[in-house]
């Protein structure tokens, strides 16, 4: 976890004889002198946004969407990166990188987030606007506190800056409490978060975004009657979107993951890619780091200046191709998110037959590349990151139906997202285990390379059924036990005396 030290912020007080020494430099900027001013939060805030997209501790950033993408049995990351193929093959340890990296970069944004809660209220802004940023802080903290516990279960939870040595090492909180915490951040949230804001703070959290994370968070409880009355905020039961939101689906799946539709109406909450800054992608905070991201070169074939160090199982592909649309092709989804050797098929500009076939594997990645330039080149993608987006709210609430046996009432959430790629409405009188069946193959192909499939396996009880019955290397190392959730680092147990493993890891 964050050692709780953030130089801009923080500054010494030494001890001195004489008035002069005592002085505060107005020139530099200490906890004393700094937020005061509305520009002074709206920094702040800024840089809790940040640690979302930072390459190596955020999220969704390069290192984040591999592993949160890497474990599924949609998804495989080869062994050119150590840490990376350890996650996705189950050999992993407590002292693999990439969860520890996340792991700090939630506290990070933890910790940023408490300073704007605890500091906010002492500015000299109106109270309205005070209330709205504390309660932006507090979605972000919720945030980044359901990453945590849906990843590493237990964890500490940390709601006020530490003002001692003592305050450094708290004890894990069970996932209950962590829960509790998030659902109380997301409800000050909902309550005083805008529905919208003017074009130029565009990507910032909104009254939708709260509601949308709140509902999740219940379904992830499996909280089914508190979600589904989130949901009917957000949607009518029809799938159209309610009163004040106008969130609906776009006619074309595929605009969703292109850098020109970014932050367009079917996404309440996405993290936002620019390619300013400079050049540096080491992940470090600096004048020069990118403000973009280095994924889509990753995942690039080599063909075309990629890293290709990630591509789809072949369970994938057949999973895109088990229904035809109404004109008898494949899944327009399929088309979105993979590519493959059809007629026609280009990829980068070039014929797809010109790549190399490798692996075994019959497809590669699509989605979120930018596959109508020449290559990625040494170059900053900037696609945004689209977190939530309103089909996930449509079979999330239908799936919070299903399970309180209301299946009549999820079919045309279904439906819309049928009729968006092209497949016939559902026969009516399926059974609930026949349209939870629907629904776990339409959360499959429509959120491939999104990061939601490993959740969702767990979620259903599915996890170790599917990986092992899959084509993906290292399915023979799941244990169910041990790997539905990461350890907690060992830097953590090294430095901290208060927290303990996780029990399957012990």
């Amino acid at each position: 976890m964050q050692r709780y030290i953030l130089t801009l912020l923080l500054s010494g007080s030494f001890l001195a004889c004489t008035k002069e020494l005592t002085q505060v430099n107005p020139n530099v900027i200490t906890q004393e002198n700094y937020w005061k001013t509305e520009n002074d939060v709206l920094s702040g805030l800024a840089a809790t946004y940040k640690v979302l997209r930072t390459p190596f501790r955020g999220y969704w950033g390069y290192k984040g969407v591999q592993m949160v993408n890497g474990r599924g049995d949609d998804f495989f990351i080869r062994n050119d990166s150590k840490d990376m193929y350890q996650l996705t093959t189950f050999s992993n340890t407590p002292t693999t990188s990439v969860p520890a990296d996340i792991f700090a970069g939630c506290y990070t944004g933890i910790f940023r987030a408490n300073q704007i809660i605890e500091n906010t209220p002492n500015a000299q802004i109106s109270d309205e606007l005070k209330k709205q940023y504390v309660a932006e802080a507090k979605f972000l903290r919720a945030l980044n506190y359901h990453l945590l516990v849906t990843n590493f279960g237990a964890v500490p939870i940390i709601t006020k800056v530490p003002q001692d040595r003592t305050a450094y090492f708290p004890q894990q909180s069970p996932e209950e409490q962590v829960w509790a915490q998030v659902v109380s951040d997301l409800q000050e949230a909902k309550a005083n978060l805008p529905v919208s804001y003017p074009a130029q703070w565009v990507g910032r959290a909104t009254k939708g975004a709260a509601i949308g994370y709140l509902a999740k968070s219940y379904v992830y409880q499996k909280k089914w009657a508190e979600a589904e009355a989130e949901f009917k905020l957000l949607a009518q039961p029809t799938g159209q979107a309610q009163a004040p939101f106008t969130y609906d689906l776009l006619a074309n799946y595929e605009d969703n993951f292109l850098k020109e539709k970014d932050n367009n109406v079917e996404s309440l909450f996405e993290v936002q890619n620019q390619n300013v800054g400079g050049q540096d992608l080491s992940g470090t905070e600096n004048a020069i780091e990118t403000q973009g991201s280095t994924t889509a070169q990753a995942f690039a074939p080599t063909e075309v200046a990629g890293w290709f160090q990630a591509y789809p199982t072949n369970k994938m592909f057949t999973e895109f191709q088990k229904e035809k649309t109404m004109t008898g092709d494949v899944d327009p989804r399929m088309y979105a998110s993979l590519i493959w050797d059809y007629p026609g098929a280009t990829f980068y500009r070039k014929p797809y037959s010109q790549f190399t076939v490798v692996f075994g594997k019959l497809s590669r990645i699509k989605k979120y590349q930018n596959f109508r330039d020449v290559d990625e080149g040494v170059k900053v993608s900037e696609i945004n990151e689209k977190t939530l987006r309103y089909a996930d709210i449509l079979l999330l609430y239908a799936e919070t139906l299903i399970m309180q046996g209301k299946t009549t009432e999820a079919y045309p959430l279904i439906n819309r997202i049928r009729q968006r790629a092209k497949l016939a409405d559902l026969p009516t009188g399926y059974t609930q285990d026949q349209l939870m069946a629907e629904l776990r193959h339409q959360r499959m192909v429509e959120f491939f390379r999104e990061g939601q499939r490993f959740y969702d396996l767990r979620r259903w009880g599915l996890l170790e059924q599917e990986i092992k019955n899959s084509d993906k290397e290292g399915r023979e190392f799941f244990n169910l036990q041990r790997h539905a959730y990461f350890p907690i680092p060992q830097g953590e147990l090294n430095t901290n005396p208060n927290i303990t493993q996780n029990p399957a890891w012990k």
